[in-house]
């Protein structure tokens, strides 16, 4: 059974830091890449930060650039969110997500999605 679970949501006061974690299970984490979305009340889920399987590369979107740092621990199967500086506009529901692949019986690369529940972020004072 495939699970993603986040934890650290919380709420901070502007300026303050938090730090996500995603504990996943149930498939091949080493091979996956791992992404947080965020979706605020009344938007759309949008992409916060990626990372590939390794942890050699990393992308974020603009609005948290050098203030966000995505990482990993393949070791123990998390995925982590490293948020400074947070602003009001930060607040949203956090998601972690994860692309993975594998080769079916015919020599297909198959393509798989998994998400977790969502923590709650809330940045006001």
């Amino acid at each position: 059974q495939v699970q993603l679970v986040e934890s650290g949501g919380g709420l901070v006061q502007p300026g303050g830091s938090l730090m996500l974690s995603c504990v996943a299970s149930g498939f091949t984490f080493s091979n996956s890449v791992m992404k947080w979305y965020r979706q605020a009340l009344g938007k759309e889920r949008e992409l916060v930060a990626d990372i590939t399987s390794a942890g050699g590369s990393t992308n974020y979107a603009e609005s948290v650039k050098g203030r966000f740092t995505i990482s990993r621990d393949n070791a123990k199967n998390t995925v982590y969110l490293q948020m400074n500086s947070l602003k009001p506009e930060d607040t949203a529901v956090y998601y972690c997500n994860a692309v993975t692949w594998y080769i079916d019986d015919y020599g297909r690369s198959r393509r798989f999605e998994y998400w977790g529940q969502g923590t709650q972020v809330t940045v006001a004072s």
